[in-house]
């Protein structure tokens, strides 16, 4: 189980770190009574931070159990979507690039 954080890879690397930052706390406060929150809070604690374009940020927007990230430092612009844990996931995510 995993929790996965997308970054749109037009944001700057100092906004993108506290966007991954703000997305994990902002999915655990909105699904903290969801069992597999719980499960996954109280185990393997795993996320996944990934370089996302616009097309695939807008896409996944579409997948449920999320959250969407916006800074007000840059007009409120959405810079980051987190997603509840869960043990299994739709196929485009296993070709979004991990954020290095």
């Amino acid at each position: 189980m995993k929790m996965y954080i997308l970054v749109k890879d037009d944001i700057p690397e100092g906004f993108a770190v506290l966007a991954a930052a703000h997305a994990s706390l902002a999915a655990y406060l909105k699904f903290k009574e969801d069992p597999d929150m719980q499960i996954w809070v109280t185990s393997t604690f795993y996320k996944v931070v990934c370089k996302v374009n616009k097309k695939e940020f807008e896409r996944a927007k579409t997948f449920e159990n999320s959250v969407v990230l916006t800074e007000s430092a840059l007009d409120h612009k959405e810079v980051a979507i987190a997603f509840k844990p869960r043990k299994e996931w739709p196929k485009p995510f296993k070709f979004y690039n991990l954020y290095k």
